[in-house]
């Protein structure tokens, strides 16, 4: 059985901080291969927060803040690697889907990889810096009873 994440949303903020927002539910990878070219002068308003911390949805080619580790099928992965393989013609200007096939998977298995140890229902984020030797990657998990505490720190209202 294999885990890849999807795009969870807590409320509308990515609607507001990322120039095309992942849909809520579509299956994500970290996509940091977007930002293999870019220097500081890339990193301004809404480029900056998806460079910052935003996975990419693979259907809607958005991003998003969080993403919640799920159980994924066989038919759903062959999906995945078809419409980043496409991705990658149309963006990338790869020669072919067959010839991204395989930059597609890898990209997968590494997102495979780092869900594989998690119980589903865990929240993973990613944090992207720009440094001397490229694009650096972290990854935070989240567990649902942080969660619940975040959602209460950052929307909670107090009543006088």
């Amino acid at each position: 059985m294999m885990k890849l994440a999807r795009a969870i949303h807590f409320d509308e903020s990515d609607m507001n901080v990322f120039h095309s927002p992942a849909r809520t539910g579509e299956w994500c990878i970290s996509g940091g291969f977007e930002f293999s070219n870019w220097g500081q002068g890339d990193l301004e308003g809404k480029a900056r927060q998806a460079f910052s911390n935003g996975w990419l949805g693979v259907e809607t080619f958005g991003r998003v803040t969080f993403v919640a580790v799920t159980r994924v099928e066989q038919a759903e992965l062959d999906q995945i690697a078809q419409n980043l393989a496409e991705h990658f013609v149309q963006i990338y200007g790869a020669p072919s889907v067959e010839a991204a096939l395989g930059v597609a998977q890898a990209e997968i298995n590494h997102m495979a990889e780092l869900c594989e140890e998690h119980a589903p229902n865990i929240l993973l984020t990613v944090a992207r810096e720009l440094s001397e030797t490229g694009v650096h990657e972290s990854f935070r998990i989240i567990t649902p009873q942080e969660t619940q505490l975040e959602a209460l720190a950052v929307h909670g209202t107090l009543d006088d």
